[in-house]
């Protein structure tokens, strides 16, 4: 009996589909494939040259809303170099913590 559960167990993990995030280059994508990548996938982790050090590789999250973002999070617009932009804007996750208190407003 163990063994059927077991068995059983063992095919429905392998059905499940994998949760990984994808890997992508940005130097090798226009600001609109970067975007359309993003916001099909809703996470993309994008790698691309630092500006400062150019031999040396820098990875960050991206995301296409707030609701990729886990909980005390918002997604916030930053900027990705991509082939055809320096700066094409794209949303990262940052803590709700780095929010200042001037920048909400509460509505009744």
């Amino acid at each position: 009996m163990k063994k059927i559960i077991l068995l059983g167990m063992l095919m429905v993990s392998a059905a499940t589909p994998a949760l990984a995030i994808s890997r992508y280059n940005s130097m090798s994508m226009t600001c609109a494939e970067a975007k359309a990548t993003i916001n099909r996938e809703r996470a993309v982790i994008m790698r691309y040259p630092a500006k400062r050090t150019p031999n040396m590789t820098l990875y960050d999250r991206y995301v296409s809303d707030s609701d990729a973002c886990d909980n005390g999070y918002y997604a916030e617009q930053d900027y990705l170099p991509t082939k055809d932009r320096p700066s094409c804007p794209v949303y990262v996750c940052r803590p709700t913590t780095d929010l200042d208190d001037d920048d909400l407003i509460f509505r009744r």
